[in-house]
């Protein structure tokens, strides 16, 4: 009874939890959308650009994919954060709070995604590309009606991913100075030794990560015309065969 008791009287909930959950969501919403704005023609320029690629790049790609890319995800997202605080002072004018650490999180999340966008890029068929490209279709055609296209379930679900590493990165960008659940997780609950307040964001992170997940999944289904297909001719064939049930 005297968790429940907690969850009414204490001020790391009552007052501070509202704060800092809306700080949290501000981080991953800022974040999320330069991660997508900017890695997703940065994931397409990885997968044109490489050596079987539609226009391949060969030294191009392998400066930006092995040194730019890789090298910002080969850094501790902590350290890379503290790193880039003078830029982050530069851009919005302050070190601290939700929007200064967006530009961290989105510099650490940028390379992620653009990966991964290569990688749903690459499992489109080749015979699709060189059709279109038969057909007269021009290399920004294919991207754009072929590539992006076929890989679209894919670059969701890596989306989705994405937005869950966002999540578990504004835990630590808050006890860093940006705010957040990670804030009032280490403000209250660790240094005060608060089970309460520990417990409460914990639920939270892992109700947001779930919802997240679970809108991610569904809109991955809505557009993978494979599974349509599969569910289309499945229902053709139970049709058919309760007709031939009836008819016999």
């Amino acid at each position: 009874m005297e968790f429940f008791d907690q969850l009414f009287t204490n001020p790391g909930i009552t007052r501070a939890l509202p704060e800092e959950f809306a700080a949290t969501l501000q981080m991953v919403g800022i974040s999320g959308f330069f991660t997508l704005l900017i890695g997703l023609p940065l994931g397409v320029f990885l997968s044109a650009s490489a050596p079987d690629g539609l226009r391949p790049m060969p030294l191009t790609n392998k400066v930006i994919s092995g040194v730019v890319v890789n090298i910002t995800r080969s850094i501790p997202f902590a350290i890379l954060m503290v790193s880039l605080i003078p830029l982050a002072r530069l851009l919005t004018g302050t070190s601290i709070g939700p929007v200064a650490a967006s530009v961290s999180l989105s510099i650490g999340a940028i390379p992620f995604f653009a990966r991964l966008v290569e990688t749903s890029l690459r499992d489109v068929s080749s015979g699709k590309i060189d059709a279109a490209l038969v057909m007269g279709s021009t290399r920004m055609q294919v991207v754009s009606k072929v590539l992006l296209r076929e890989a679209l379930p894919g670059l969701i679900a890596a989306f989705t991913t994405t937005l869950v590493t966002l999540v578990g990165y504004s835990a630590m960008a808050g006890i860093i100075g940006g705010g957040g659940l990670g804030r009032l997780a280490y403000n209250y609950g660790l240094q005060r030794f608060d089970t309460t307040v520990m417990v409460v964001v914990i639920v939270i992170i892992v109700l947001i990560v779930q919802a997240i997940q679970l809108a991610g999944d569904a809109a991955a289904r809505r557009v993978d015309h494979r599974s349509a297909a599969t569910a289309g001719s499945g229902r053709r064939l139970r049709r058919r065969a309760a007709v031939q049930v009836v008819g016999s």
